[in-house]
């Protein structure tokens, strides 16, 4: 008998921590589901003291008839010395998106979903994946479904996922479930890759810029100074060069002050946004930025419609698909917007007068999401959204990146050629003073 620790879900929702004695992790989920709870987290709790030699004792025999199913018990003798669920590293999306896949794959090509995962062991994954696969073969095995299985794992499957893959077995079409799963990730993972592969080129000449400025005003400006004292006798500098010297004269003597005030902003930035107000406050300041709002906005347009779109094309009921969007949402405007949607949907209303009240959606969204409720056709209107949207980030993208481009050179031809104009000045006043004393 062995002790585990958990963490579920009552009927209301609420979430409740616990321990409980069973023979073994399925013995487990299956008491915990007894007492009404639906459990997102179990791991077996290792202590010193018997407990532990019985779980040792107990393990043993279940590896003697290794030559039936080696590979299956070698997995299910791991999985009892793993760390609990909500301990383990991360999986990577682009993982998890290919297991997402191959799964769809062996699925739909008519294998038993335990031959798929025996299958999908034997890939080449990372650790933390292979762990993964162990403990929902463990949990199948022992008579929980394969989204039950999937919920001891919330670091790794949200509940967009365990949600689409609950109304797939419900439906029977979990192999066009997790199909769309995969492309949904795909889909996300290409428009964050070519966001942050926007991002690159400007902050790398962005770094180059600041770090040229930086060592010409501590390390050429002071000796062309000196230079300039000795030479000209403290005679009046232009404007320009007299500017730059000031400005050397100021990061020389107050760098540390300004370094630790950039540093003591983004501190304070950083503890106002975990709070709920200034999260809200600075996602509401990004939409309404000049440039990148417009970017932002599009991006989380095409998040909502693809996510609630793909929710509601799995079987998943409308209600309970706006709650799982406004999970998965990131800025909290639309999250608010929403939840706001949710609560008018509840009171038996439509989801074009929120939409439209809430201000973050284009009139043309609204339009479309009408005409999808009035049709009967909400989750394929929605994917078109999605669609339209996914175009427009791209070409958002493109064309932010064609415009930051030039600027960022330009910008960076102005301070450092400025710097050279200002040091170059004072030099003509130095060779005609020369000249004037040699003629």
């Amino acid at each position: 008998m062995a002790t585990f620790q958990f963490i579920a879900k009552d009927s209301a929702g609420q979430e409740r921590r616990g321990t409980i004695d069973a023979g073994d992790r399925a013995g487990a989920i299956a008491a915990i589901r007894a007492q009404g709870l639906f459990p997102t987290a179990i791991g077996e709790v290792k202590g010193g003291g018997g407990a532990p030699a019985a779980a040792k004792t107990a393990k043993k025999p279940a590896k003697a008839p290794a030559a039936k199913a080696p590979g299956k018990k070698k997995g299910f003798g791991q999985i009892e010395i793993k760390l609990p669920a909500f301990l383990r590293g991360r999986v990577k999306a682009k993982d998890l998106t290919a297991f997402t896949r191959q799964l769809a794959t062996l699925v739909n090509a008519g294998l038993p979903l335990m031959r798929c995962i025996e299958v999908l062991k034997k890939q080449k994954m990372a650790p933390a994946m292979m762990d993964c696969l162990n403990g929902i073969a463990e949990g199948i095995a022992g008579g929980a479904t394969f989204s039950e299985s999937l919920t001891a794992y919330p670091k790794i499957f949200d509940n967009l996922y365990v949600n689409m893959v609950k109304a797939g077995e419900a439906g029977g079409v979990l192999e066009v479930v997790l199909s769309r799963l995969a492309e949904f990730a795909e889909k996300a993972q290409k428009i964050k890759n070519k966001v942050k592969g926007a991002m690159i080129y400007p902050a790398v000449v962005l770094t180059a810029a600041i770090g040229i400025t930086a060592f010409l005003l501590l390390t050429v400006i002071p000796k062309f100074k000196q230079v300039f004292d000795d030479l000209l006798g403290g005679a009046e500098l232009p404007p320009i060069t007299q500017f730059v010297m000031n400005l050397a004269d100021f990061v020389e003597n107050n760098g540390l002050a300004v370094g630790a005030g950039v540093v003591a902003f983004v501190v304070v930035k950083k503890l106002i946004g975990k709070t709920a107000k200034g999260a809200y406050v600075f996602d509401k300041i990004r939409l309404k930025m000049p440039v990148i709002g417009p970017l932002v906005s599009r991006t989380a347009i095409a998040q909502f419609t693809r996510t609630l779109g793909t929710l509601l094309s799995s079987g998943v009921p409308i209600l309970q698909a706006l709650m799982i969007v406004r999970d998965t949402t990131a800025n909290r405007v639309v999250r608010r917007a929403v939840q706001t949607v949710h609560d008018a949907v509840k009171e038996g209303e439509s989801m074009t007068d929120p939409l439209a009240a809430s201000g973050v959606f284009p009139p043309m969204v609204v339009s479309m999401v009408q005409v999808g409720e009035e049709t009967g056709a909400l989750p394929d209107m929605l994917t078109r959204i999605a669609n339209t949207y996914d175009d427009e980030v791209d070409n958002a993208v493109a064309g932010l990146t064609a415009a930051i481009e030039p600027a960022l050179i330009i910008f960076l031809a102005v301070v450092v050629g400025t710097i050279v104009v200002a040091m170059f000045l004072p030099m003509i006043k130095i060779i005609s003073t020369v000249s004037a004393a040699g003629g």
